[in-house]
This record gives structure tokens, C-alpha cells and sequence, in this order.
């Protein structure tokens, strides 16, 4: 099975640090032009040299409909193409027990995490996949599968992120295939607060596998499912936490 992206293209919300600049720069080794977006221009500048292979960025506010709309064409115009689209793009800016949650603290992790993702694949689609498909990759979380004292507010997002793959698997094939990664806990500096010191070690030490996440680690699955090798794969979540999710506890 062919792991290549050669003469694919790919924009990835989120792309110039972490998750999604790993995936990006995954997909540029494997031999896509590439497509970052984010906030800040300095960033994304930086990004797309070290990532390379031509590739371009755009900065702009990706819990907003017009930039994704602009982002598409000009991924379209750039490159003439669009296979693979990676919902990346995430925030959390609360963090205790849900029932306390003020509301625009709720409605904006709403709108970046659940509804940017469907108005992000809605422009791929009327753009370019519904006439020539493609692949949309959702970044999930294992979150989203448990409940959490501290940042249930996102847990749930990434719950109804995994439930709209599902949704739109199913709608959107055979010509698109939309899978959703869940990733366990990943060194970056979104979850420093989770990893960082005797917490991380912690928690590594629970892992099977006895570590934590790396980026490289989600970027590798991405690319898996991009490619021709994950071509019977869509309505999917792939759980990527070193064996978290089976875990038991182990005889002293």
C-alpha cells in the first residue's frame, strides 16, 4: 500500500505549531504542498520555511466562516487542488466542572472546535470535493470518550466531534472519506499544563507503553489515513494513547 501524498494537496487549520504543524510537515516529506493556517503571520512564516516543499500559509481566525472560505480558494488558486483537509484548529479556555461554565467561554469553544470543523469541511466540499474528493482528518481527543473534573467543556466538543465523522462519513462517500484521530496526552505546549513535571511522568508510567505522546506519533496516523493505504477507512476514530484506553492495574 502506497503511504505517498505525491501530487496531493493539503490546508491544515492550526498548522503552524504542535499537532498540526507535525502533520504538516509529515505530509511535505511524504510529498504534499501544503497549506497552513493560523492566527499569527510571524508564526506561520517560520513554520512554512522549516516545513518546505513550497509550502504556503495564510493567517486568519479559523472560528471564522469567511476565513475558511478564503483559505480554500486560495489553497485552490495556489496549488490547483484540494485532497486533504485537516480540522486541527482547537482552543480551551475553561478549565473546572461544566455546571459552572459561563457562557462565552462555552460558546467559543463551541464555535472553534465543533462548528469551525463542519463550516471548514463544508467549503472543502463546495469548493472541490464534492466534484474531485478528498480526505478530511478531525483531531479528536481520547477526551472525548470519558468524562473529566477539569475540562469537560472540551471533552465534550471532541465527543461531538467524533459523533459529526461519523455523521459525515456516511454522508459524504464514496468520493470523501473523513476519519477523526484521538490523541492521549501529546507533549505540546496546548497540554504543557497535563505533561509538564512529576504529572507527565505520571501519567507516562500509566501509559503500556510507558510514555507519553510525541507529535511526530499523530502526524504518522494522519498520514496514514490521507493515503491510498487508509482508502477503506471513513466514519472512523482512531485512538492513538499508548495504550491508555486498556490500561489495568498491575501487581506490585
Amino acid at each position: 500500500m502506497d503511504l505517498r501524498l505525491d501530487d496531493k494537496v493539503a490546508l491544515i487549520t492550526g498548522g503552524s505549531r504542535g499537532i498540526g504543524k507535525a502533520i504538516a510537515t509529515e505530509m511535505a516529506r511524504s510529498g504534499a504542498r501544503v497549506m497552513i493556517v493560523s492566527r499569527k503571520a510571524e508564526a506561520l512564516e517560520a513554520a512554512a520555511e522549516e516545513i518546505g516543499n513550497d509550502c504556503a500559509w495564510m493567517a486568519g481566525n479559523t472560528g471564522d466562516q469567511a476565513t475558511a472560505e478564503a483559505a480554500v480558494a486560495a489553497t485552490i488558486d495556489r496549488f490547483g487542488r484540494l485532497d486533504i483537509l485537516v480540522n486541527n484548529a482547537a482552543t480551551n479556555p475553561y478549565a473546572g466542572p461544566m455546571i459552572d461554565v459561563d457562557i462565552p467561554r462555552w460558546d467559543k469553544t463551541i464555535l472553534v472546535n465543533l462548528t469551525a470543523p463542519l463550516f471548514w469541511t463544508q467549503t472543502a466540499w463546495k469548493q472541490w470535493m464534492r466534484d474531485n474528493g478528498g480526505v478530511v482528518i478531525n483531531i479528536s481527543s481520547v477526551g472525548g470518550l470519558s468524562t473529566s473534573p477539569t475540562i469537560g467543556v472540551y471533552d465534550l466538543t471532541k465527543s461531538a466531534l467524533i459523533h459529526m465523522t461519523e455523521q459525515l462519513g456516511a454522508e459524504l462517500g464514496p468520493g470523501v472519506r473523513i476519519n477523526a484521530l484521538c490523541p492521549g496526552l501529546i507533549k505540546t505546549d496546548f497540554a504543557r499544563a497535563l505533561w509538564e513535571g512529576p504529572k507527565g511522568d505520571e501519567v507516562a508510567r500509566a501509559y503500556p507503553l510507558g510514555r507519553l505522546g510525541e507529535v511526530e506519533d499523530i502526524a504518522a496516523a494522519a498520514v496514514y489515513l490521507a493515503s491510498d493505504a487508509g482508502s477503506w477507512i471513513t466514519g472512523q476514530r482512531l485512538v492513538l494513547d499508548g495504550g491508555g484506553k486498556v490500561r489495568f492495574t498491575k501487581a506490585d
